[in-house]
């Protein structure tokens, strides 16, 4: 298998000013972050506007991703939130600047 053949799924979690926690898996996460941001997300997602990206992590497999997800589910809150906090103390959305340029535009002028 080519390595550009091979798929990588992600368990991410989203919230918003007040945070709200959204739980989710995708095989693309950067699309699916745009889903979500700009409405074709969830319909929580969307009543709540969600929209920032602050936890993901990513497998081959997606029934690991998809265990990983269903766990995460699970917890309480406060597990939610120290996942989060362990690897992004500060709550910063990991998906910032990523949809400022077109995509077919080139990277610098």
């Amino acid at each position: 298998m080519h390595s550009a053949d091979r798929r990588c799924y992600c368990v991410y979690i989203l919230t918003n000013r007040s945070k709200s926690l959204y739980v989710g898996v995708t095989n693309n996460l950067h699309r699916r972050v745009w889903e979500h941001r700009f409405g074709n997300g969830s319909e929580f997602c969307k009543r709540y506007k969600i929209d920032r990206l602050v936890y993901y992590e990513s497998f081959d497999d997606v029934r690991n991703a998809i265990d990983r997800e269903k766990r995460i589910k699970g917890w309480l809150r406060i597990r939610k939130i120290q996942l989060i906090v362990s690897v992004n103390p500060t709550w910063s959305d990991l998906s910032e600047g990523w949809y400022e340029r077109h995509l077919y535009a080139p990277e610098s002028a």
